[in-house]
């Protein structure tokens, strides 16, 4: 076999491998992004991928404690997956869970942190309240377009003017702006159906922009009085790191 043969036949085994991980990858953010357990054909039809396809993924990611199954079989994420995202920005989870926990039994909201990941707004920690008829579920690890929901303009609005997104409408523009100038952003029905958010921004010292968030699904609610509860935590966990 020439040289040229021997390359071009690595190359190919190397693209091959690199969509391999590349859809299990996806699959673990499809997981993480859904709204309830999935079936192995829901997965499937995500990645655009045939069945088994999906299946021979899935059984790797399940062989690594990636992904498991609930009581009907259907596809969760893994507890695996729960240790290693503890193991990211530790000292920033460790700070910041007392004051989401502190939020959201306050206010009877789930109270999280979202970190700027790339171009996107990822839940890195949340906190349900204790004691409420209803909250709103908040996945870590979530992730949608920082230019969506009321964190994503908290973290925008962090950013050097030249760092802002592509494209943004004028709209979003002037949200952004009213970030800068009153300290909080609010979405409803951005993110997640019918959901609104309130949220802070937070500054960390050699980190990327991040945001205290609250989401909840209460009609009228003093919006002003929430941004002031959380900016109090915002400042705990910025001086407990040395902000």
């Amino acid at each position: 076999m020439s040289d040229t043969a021997q390359e071009q036949r690595r190359a190919s085994s190397a693209g091959a491998a690199s969509q391999t991980l590349s859809r299990g990858i996806r699959i673990l953010e499809t997981l993480a992004e859904a709204a309830s357990p999935l079936s192995i054909d829901e997965v499937a039809a995500a990645l655009g991928v045939h069945r088994s396809n999906a299946y021979r993924l899935v059984r790797t990611l399940e062989e690594h404690g990636l992904v498991s199954r609930d009581s009907s079989g259907r596809l969760v994420l893994g507890a695996r997956m729960a240790s290693l995202a503890a193991s990211v920005s530790h000292d920033l989870q460790a700070e910041a869970l007392p004051e989401l926990t502190a939020v959201a039994n306050d206010l009877g909201m789930t109270c999280f942190l979202a970190v700027l990941d790339h171009d996107q707004c990822t839940t890195l920690a949340s906190i349900e309240p204790r004691h409420a008829i209803a909250s709103v579920a908040q996945r870590p690890g979530a992730s949608h377009p920082v230019t969506a929901g009321a964190p994503g303009k908290a973290i925008i609005a962090q950013l050097p003017r030249a760092d802002w997104p592509a494209g943004m409408s004028d709209a979003l523009l002037s949200e952004v702006g009213q970030v800068v100038a009153h300290g909080f952003a609010t979405s409803h029905n951005e993110v997640i159906p019918s959901v609104q958010s309130v949220a802070v921004p937070l500054a960390l010292r050699g980190r990327q922009p991040a945001a205290i968030a609250v989401v909840h699904v209460a009609p009228v609610l003093d919006v002003e009085a929430i941004a002031t509860r959380l900016h109090r935590s915002a400042a705990a966990i910025s001086a407990a790191l040395g902000g």
